[in-house]
């Protein structure tokens, strides 16, 4: 076996993070027995068993049950001499041809770092981080069912505002123990922002992949948040939404998707705009791309059962309290879909009532705080009718409500730091 055979600049970005997991406990060892390999995966979850490309690369067998991994010594020598990998390569010196191998990148820029729009959640794995207050509802199953199949199976997730399509993708990432790479789609977001592109690092350029290209190396999902605010540049993932791979110009390499690798979608529209104006900035998907996602899931918001637990979860221990908070927003939604009033009390908001409720421990001032961002006229009807849903909220209190917590903000700026 030629050590430089292993080089830590071939490995993909899955095999890095386990040669760093190995890294981490047992330092620049090179030899490791199956036993050890499997704890790695076992505290990790980045593979579900000692990977293949170890155990079944005859050149790496040293003994029954005994693997070579010199990459994990090349790793730790270059930790030590202040240096690190990332999923950067270094620019062609000349025209288009095959990227050289990755050069070392600046100490502390790891892969999470470099890969644009993550999720919260485990930086080494980039799992999401399990929220103990998430109730499934809705599409939940549903999503769990394709994203436990391991296929690559499009999904178009719609749905109005604060319902949870977004968290719900990530929590069934988090229970899976499956990398989510969730990308913020803005009208900006273009080519490189998706696939990659040149970067200046330490005084040098190289290619860095983007978190599209890392999600289908990976084997991940790959989250597109708010698509239907993205603009022409999302053209470039046709052949992605296929499963076919997709050829990198800039650096002349063909990624093909690893196992797993799927990719949801969240919007607020079908792809066909906004003419409420509440969704502005949302665009007219080309239909080329929608057709390119099997199925459309319309999420609705939670039922009231549903959604009281949800705000029990959040904090709210006055069962009152919680009932009249879903009931109230039952009622707005109800005149909302009938164009009755132009804004909608979404379950995100009862959530953020629910904890300003929890800091301030006043109820009026916690629903005038989260109505603030509505006009004048919308936020005293929504306030009124709260008031009717409510009867210990009486008319004085919603009517004041508002003016009480901007006279205390005077009284609070009285206050030194």
């Amino acid at each position: 076996m030629k050590i430089s055979d292993f080089a830590v600049s071939n490995l993909s970005a899955r095999q890095l993070r386990f040669v760093d997991a190995l890294c981490s406990v047992h330092g620049g060892a090179s030899e490791y027995t199956r036993q050890e390999l499997k704890d790695i995966c076992d505290s990790t979850g980045i593979y579900a068993c000692p990977p293949s490309w170890i155990t079944q690369d005859s050149r790496r067998t040293l003994d029954r049950g005994v693997y070579a991994v010199p990459e994990c010594s090349e790793r730790a020598a270059a930790v030590e001499l202040g240096r690190g990998y990332n999923t950067c390569r270094s620019a062609p010196a000349a025209a288009p041809v095959a990227a050289p191998a990755a050069a070392p990148a600046p100490a502390g820029l790891d892969r999470a770092a470099m890969t644009l729009g993550m999720t919260g959640g485990d930086r080494a794995t980039l799992v999401p981080a399990k929220n103990k207050s998430f109730v499934p509802w809705g599409h939940f199953t549903d999503v769990n069912t394709i994203l436990s199949s391991g296929m690559f199976y499009p999904i178009f997730i719609t749905g109005l505002t604060g319902n949870g399509k977004t968290t719900m993708v990530e929590q069934i990432c988090a229970k899976l123990k499956r990398e989510c790479y969730r990308v913020n789609i803005t009208r900006q977001t273009d080519e490189d922002d998706l696939l990659g592109g040149f970067r200046l690092i330490n005084g040098e350029t190289k290619f860095c992949y983007g978190p599209v290209v890392e999600a289908m190396r990976s084997g991940g999902v790959l989250l597109l948040d708010e698509i239907d605010l993205g603009g022409p540049n999302l053209m470039c993932l046709q052949s992605v939404l296929e499963g076919k791979g997709i050829f990198l110009k800039k650096v002349g390499e063909w990624i093909t998707p690893a196992e797993g690798f799927t990719v949801v979608a969240t919007a607020n529209t079908k792809g066909k705009g906004s003419d409420s104006g509440n969704y502005a900035h949302t665009g007219i998907m080309n239909e080329a791309m929608l057709d390119r996602f099997p199925i459309t899931l319309e999420q609705p918001y939670a039922s009231r059962t549903t959604e009281k637990k949800i705000l029990e979860k959040a904090g709210c221990d006055d069962k009152d309290f919680g009932d009249h908070l879903t009931k109230w927003a039952e009622i707005v939604r109800k005149a909302f879909t009938e164009g009755a009033v132009d804004e909608i009390i979404s379950t995100r908001r009862l959530v953020d009532i629910v904890k300003a409720n929890n800091i301030f421990n006043n109820k009026e001032k916690a629903i005038a705080f989260c109505l603030a961002r509505f006009d004048e006229d919308t936020k005293e009807a929504f306030m009124s009718l709260y008031g009717k849903v409510d009867e210990q909220f009486n008319e004085f209190d919603a009517e004041h409500a508002s003016t009480a917590a901007h006279s205390e903000v005077a009284d609070d700026q009285k206050v030194p730091y």
